[in-house]
């Protein structure tokens, strides 16, 4: 072990833990989940921190295993329905226009394939260009394109188009 490399590893949990975090939120659409997934993420990283050659592949490394993991998760969760005894109660009515869009947003996200949703998280939201974005998916730039294409079309149809067409500013 390289304490080189557990220092250059906690320096990296600690300035892109919250980036991560909201990475996370995007990919599943809850908090609770995205922290566990972050979580989930970091551990099997550091055990592979020390063939990492740099913080940038550790930053590609960690999201190539956050959209695995989440991938994963997605497959073995059982989609049906869980009887209660109490009907959940209803959101309130939110008073702006922004959180109403950001929420439409997010709910039309959860409807893509991971796949797809994972390449818009990651082509509009955190910025990535396509050739990066194939490497942390593990496939060919055309199938990135081909998958933001897709998604982008879906989000069309909910007339959301707008809202992903700036990209969100990133955390240092």
């Amino acid at each position: 072990m390289d304490p080189g490399r557990d220092h250059e590893f906690a320096e990296f949990v600690d300035g892109r833990f919250t980036a991560l975090q909201r990475f996370g939120y995007l990919l599943t659409g809850e908090w609770h989940q995205a922290e566990d997934l972050v979580q989930s993420a970091l551990t099997k990283v550091w055990f592979h921190r020390n063939s990492l050659r740099s913080s940038a592949a550790l930053e590609s490394y960690t999201r190539t295993v956050m959209v695995n993991t989440s991938t994963q998760w997605w497959r073995r969760k059982w989609r049906g329905e869980t009887p209660t005894e109490q009907l959940p109660e209803h959101r309130a009515q939110e008073q702006y226009g922004s959180i109403d869009d950001r929420d439409l947003l997010l709910r039309a996200l959860a409807t893509l394939p991971r796949r797809t949703r994972a390449a818009l998280v990651l082509r509009y939201f955190e910025d990535l260009p396509e050739a990066e974005i194939a490497q942390i998916m593990g496939c060919s730039v055309g199938t990135v394109k081909s998958s933001v294409s897709r998604g982008l079309a879906r989000l069309r149809e909910h007339e959301l188009i707008t809202a992903i067409s700036t990209p969100v500013q990133k955390e240092a």
